[in-house]
C-alpha cells in the first residue's frame, strides 16, 4: 500500500498517472532494500561495516601479538591457545574479505583522515558522496573486546557441537 492510497488530497490534486506510478515504483524499491543502500547518505548498516573493517586490522595484530606471547611461554595449554589464535586469525581474514567485497559492490571506499589525542578521522567516499567519520579510543577498544568475544563465542559453540555428537 502506497502513501497515496487513502490520502483525499490525491483524488483533489491533478497528477499524471505516470507520476504517481514512479513514485510507487520508487516506494517499493526502497522497501526493497532494507539497509538504505542507493540513498544519499549512507546506511546505519554501511557505517557499521566501514567500523567493523577499520577495527578488523587492530584486532588481528593484536591476536598476532598474543600468539607470538604465547609462543615464547612455556605454558602446557600452548598449543591449545595457538589453535584459538588461528581459528580467531582465519575469522579475521574471512570477515575482512567479505566486508572488502560488500564496500566495493556499494562503491563505498574509505581512508584514515586524521588522528586526534582520543579520536581517530577517516574520510569516506561513497556514491558520489564524502563524508568524515570519527572513531574514540574508548569505543574501538569496547568494540574490539566486543568482537574477540564473539570469536572466542563461536570457536567454544562449534566445541561444543564436536563434543556431543
Amino acid at each position: 500500500m502506497s502513501k497515496l492510497s487513502g490520502n483525499e488530497r490525491w483524488k483533489t490534486k491533478m497528477v499524471l498517472t505516470d507520476h504517481v506510478d514512479q513514485y510507487e515504483q520508487r516506494e517499493q524499491q526502497q522497501e526493497r532494500k532494507p539497509d538504505g543502500g542507493g540513498g544519499a547518505l549512507l546506511s546505519n548498516a554501511e557505517r557499521t561495516m566501514v567500523r567493523d573493517l577499520i577495527l578488523l586490522p587492530y584486532i588481528d595484530e593484536i591476536v598476532s601479538k598474543s600468539i607470538k606471547e604465547i609462543e615464547r611461554s612455556g605454558n602446557v595449554l600452548a598449543r591449545m591457545y595457538l589453535m584459538t589464535g588461528w581459528y580467531i586469525q582465519n575469522r579475521i581474514s574471512r570477515d575482512t574479505w567479505e566486508l572488502q567485497k560488500e564496500l566495493k559492490q556499494r562503491n563505498i571506499r574509505f581512508w584514515a583522515d586524521e588522528q586526534d589525542d582520543f579520536i581517530s578521522y577517516y574520510k569516506i567516499f561513497f556514491r558520489g558522496y564524502e563524508e568524515q567519520f570519527g572513531l574514540t579510543r574508548d569505543v574501538m577498544r569496547t568494540e574490539i573486546s566486543l568482537r574477540l568475544t564473539r570469536y572466542s563465542s563461536e570457536l567454544g559453540a562449534a566445541l561444543k557441537e564436536l563434543v556431543k555428537k
